[in-house]
C-alpha cells in the first residue's frame, strides 16, 4: 500500500476518488464512459459489442443522425474546411455563425443571438459577465452546476432558494436592498427531476421586484411548448424572459451553446464575455448541423407530438409498475432507488437485459435520493418503450426495490 504519510490535501482528493471508483469497477457496477460504438436509428446504440436499447440520450426528437443535419454537415467541411482556426473576434467568425445565430433568434422570438463553445461555458460566461460585486444573482438550489459556477465567479452576491419555492424566491427579493441590480436564474427543466419551475409565478415576482430574469433551457428547447420553443410558449407567455439561453448539443444534435436575448444584450455580451473573447469559435459542420437543426424542428413538428406520447406512455406505464418518478412531466424520468448500491445492481440489472440506462448518485444527487435517470425520446416506439419498462420493473423487483 502506498505510504499515505505525507500526502497533501490535493492527493488526499485524488487518491479518495480513484479508490472509488475501483471499488466500484470491482463490483461490476462501474458504468459511467462508456463508449458507443455505433448509433442506431437513434433509438439503439452498439456499447461493448451489444445492441442495446438507449435510455439515456438528450436527442429528445430524435434528430441524431437525421440525413438533412448530416448533409448541411458535410456541405459545411467541403466549404469551410474542419476548424474556423481563430477566435470570433477576429478570424474565426463565419458568414454560417451569423446565420445559426440569425436562426436561434427568430426561433425563439428575440432581436437577436450568441453561440458558445459549450452549454456550460455558456453559463459560465454570461452569469458573470452581467452581474458582479455589488450586484445580487438568486438561484433555485436545484439548478445546474454551470450555473452555479458562474454565479460563484461572478463576484456577485449569491443567494439561493429551496427548490421551486416561490415564497422562498420572495423572500430572497425582499432581502436586496434597493438600487441594487438583481438576477434571478432557473432551469426551465430540472436535469435531475424533470421538472417544471414555477414559470408563471417566477415571472410575476422578477416584475414586481424589478429582477433580470434568466432561464436555462436545456431540456426545454423541443420539449415543451406546441412548436418546441420552450417553456414562454408552453405557458403562453411570449417575451417574458430576458436573456433565454440553451445548448446546441440535447435536442439539437451538435455542439455549444446560446443565449438570445435583445440586440443591446447581445453587443454587450460579444465585447465583454470572456468565453467568447478568447475562446476558439465552433467549427463550420457543428454550426451548419445546428442550424440545420433548428429548420427540421420547424418541418417536422410531428416531432414534437411524438415525445409528448412517448413521455405519456413512459411516465404512467412506470408508475403503473409501482415506481417512483418523482414530479417529472418532460422526457426525463427518474425512477427513484433510495441507496446509490440500489441504484448501481439496477443499472448493473437493466443493462445485462439491454436496456443502456445510467445511475445517479451521491454526491450528484443528496444520499438516499439515488435514481436511474431514464429518458425517452421521439426515435423510441411505443414498443420499445413497453419492453424498457418491464426490464426496469423486474430489476426493481430482483434488487428488492419493488414486491416480488
Amino acid at each position: 500500500m502506498a505510504d499515505q504519510s505525507n500526502e497533501d490535501a490535493i492527493q488526499r482528493r485524488i487518491r479518495a476518488m480513484n479508490e472509488r471508483v475501483s471499488s466500484i469497477r470491482l463490483a461490476d457496477m462501474y458504468f459511467y464512459n462508456q463508449p458507443v460504438a455505433e448509433l442506431r436509428g437513434g433509438a439503439r446504440v452498439m456499447v461493448n459489442g451489444r445492441e442495446m436499447g438507449m435510455f439515456a440520450s438528450y436527442s429528445y426528437l430524435g434528430l441524431v443522425g437525421h440525413p438533412r443535419i448530416n448533409v448541411a454537415a458535410r456541405e459545411a467541411i467541403d466549404r469551410f474546411g474542419t476548424g474556423t482556426h481563430g477566435v470570433r473576434s477576429l478570424a474565426g467568425t463565419l458568414t454560417l455563425h451569423r446565420e445559426l445565430e440569425e436562426t436561434i433568434a427568430e426561433f425563439k422570438g428575440t432581436e437577436a443571438a450568441i453561440t458558445y463553445s459549450s452549454g456550460y461555458v455558456t453559463n459560465l460566461s454570461v452569469v458573470s459577465t452581467l452581474v458582479g460585486r455589488g450586484d445580487y444573482v438568486i438561484s433555485d438550489k436545484l439548478n445546474h452546476a454551470s450555473i452555479v459556477d458562474g454565479c460563484l465567479m461572478s463576484g456577485a452576491k449569491f443567494l439561493r432558494f429551496n427548490h421551486n419555492d416561490m415564497q422562498a424566491l420572495e423572500a430572497r427579493l425582499q432581502q436586496i436592498p434597493s438600487g441594487a441590480a438583481r438576477l434571478v436564474i432557473a432551469d426551465a427543466v430540472f436535469s435531475m427531476d424533470g421538472d417544471l419551475i414555477d414559470y408563471p409565478k417566477m415571472v410575476e415576482l422578477c416584475r414586481r421586484y424589478g429582477a433580470w430574469l434568466m432561464i436555462d433551457e436545456a431540456h426545454s428547447l423541443g420539449v415543451l411548448g406546441k412548436t418546441g420553443r420552450g417553456i414562454e410558449e408552453h405557458f403562453g407567455m411570449p417575451g417574458t424572459i430576458d436573456i433565454k439561453m440553451g445548448t446546441l448539443s440535447k435536442t439539437i444534435p451538435s455542439v455549444g451553446g446560446y443565449v438570445a436575448a435583445r440586440t443591446d444584450i447581445i453587443d454587450y455580451l460579444r465585447h465583454a464575455s470572456r468565453a467568447y473573447i478568447f475562446s476558439a469559435a465552433l467549427p463550420p459542420a457543428q454550426v451548419a448541423a445546428a442550424k440545420a437543426a433548428f429548420e427540421v424542428v420547424k418541418d417536422e413538428p410531428w416531432r414534437i407530438e411524438k415525445l409528448r406520447s412517448n413521455t405519456r406512455q413512459f411516465i404512467e406505464g412506470l408508475k403503473e409498475r409501482g415506481l417512483d418518478t418523482l414530479f417529472t412531466q418532460t422526457a426525463i424520468v427518474p425512477v427513484m432507488c433510495g441507496s446509490d448500491e440500489v441504484a448501481f445492481n439496477m443499472t448493473r440489472l437493466a443493462q445485462h437485459q439491454g436496456i443502456f440506462v445510467l445511475p445517479v448518485v451521491s454526491p450528484a444527487v443528496p444520499p438516499g435520493l439515488a435514481r436511474l435517470r431514464a429518458t425517452v425520446t421521439a426515435a423510441h416506439e411505443p414498443a420499445e418503450i413497453d419492453a424498457a419498462m418491464d426490464i426496469i420493473q423486474s430489476a426493481g423487483r430482483q434488487v428488492g426495490l419493488l414486491n416480488a
